[in-house]
């Protein structure tokens, strides 16, 4: 039985998206078109691409993520075939970009106009992601590249560098602390401390604490950067970051002190990330380079 190309954006959508439900309404077509492409693509490929899971979604089957990478590339190969006959641009298709969930509102949709003004016929699909999701979603194709911090990522991810940043210390305005022109960790250590809830944020942020033989007040976790903020801005406790938005100040328009820590502590790495398993599509090279030139051309947050 042959299947179409429609059909493998049906199936992909589903490998992205990890439901019939949610590629549907993306795709902005019924959950019975996807699921008939669904059995069509593994009838003819002889074997299950999916496993269909009560109240879940679906998971790719370890050939379905073969299959799943394999579709994207033809269907890839494909876009890149009709841009052939436009006049805008020599590359086409879909550029799926996971975002790690600090970073994203502050890069990726600056990203992504640089991108579309260079590539004007991609057509870019960006989610956030945490730390965890990120390194999975980029091994099972469902995402292209990967922006993010060089953290929990496998050996065989591709880190390409894109900038440096070095830690600071988060303090309520009044904060002790807040008129010194730098500070120590020892001295935020005498503190409570506010950490996001994400393992490996929260290791990182620990280790460092660790590195110079201290052990930091454990006050609260949060679910988020932005909640640890206002946690912090309202007199909870203090914390460390390499995020800075423009303005230092919490969502509830509380200010917040930034210092830059003495401690000589190693930077963090922005990075766009792939699997070295999966082939990059022309788009996602394309996009490598616009971001490498975005960064180079740009100041970035700094304490």
């Amino acid at each position: 039985m042959k299947f179409t190309l429609a059909q493998l954006r049906y199936v992909v959508a589903v490998a992205r998206y990890g439901s019939v439900t949610a590629a549907a309404q993306a795709l902005n077509v019924s959950q019975p078109s996807i699921s008939v492409a669904i059995d069509h693509v593994e009838e003819a490929l002889g074997q299950k691409m999916f496993v269909r899971q009560r109240g879940s979604g679906v998971a790719l089957t370890s050939f379905g993520r073969r299959a799943a990478a394999k579709a994207r590339q033809v269907l890839g190969e494909a876009d890149e075939l009709a841009a052939l006959g436009s006049r805008d641009a020599d590359i086409g298709g879909e550029l799926v970009l996971g975002c790690f969930e600090d970073l994203a509102p502050y890069f990726a949709p600056a990203l992504m106009r640089a991108f579309a003004e260079r590539c004007p016929a991609v057509t870019v699909v960006i989610g956030d992601e945490t730390f965890e999701t990120l390194g999975r979603r980029l091994a099972d194709s469902a995402v292209d590249l990967g922006l993010t911090y060089d953290l929990g990522l496998p050996g065989h991810f591709k880190r390409i560098l894109l900038h440096e940043l070095r830690p600071h210390a988060l303090l309520p305005a009044g904060h002790v602390l807040a008129d010194k022109h730098a500070v120590s960790l020892a001295e935020l250590a005498a503190h409570p401390l506010i950490t996001t809830d994400q393992p490996h944020s929260w290791q990182h942020m620990l280790d460092l604490f660790l590195s110079r033989g201290l052990s930091p007040i454990a006050r609260a976790t949060t679910s988020s950067f932005e909640l640890q903020r206002s946690m912090v801005a309202n007199g909870f406790g203090v914390a460390v970051s390499y995020t800075r938005p423009y303005g230092d100040r919490s969502y509830d328009g509380l200010p917040l002190v930034c210092k830059p820590l003495s401690d000589p502590l190693p930077m963090q790495r922005i990075i766009l990330t792939h699997d070295t398993r999966q082939r990059l599509s022309k788009a996602a090279t394309a996009f490598i380079e616009v971001a490498k030139a975005w960064f180079a051309g740009h100041d970035v947050f700094t304490a």
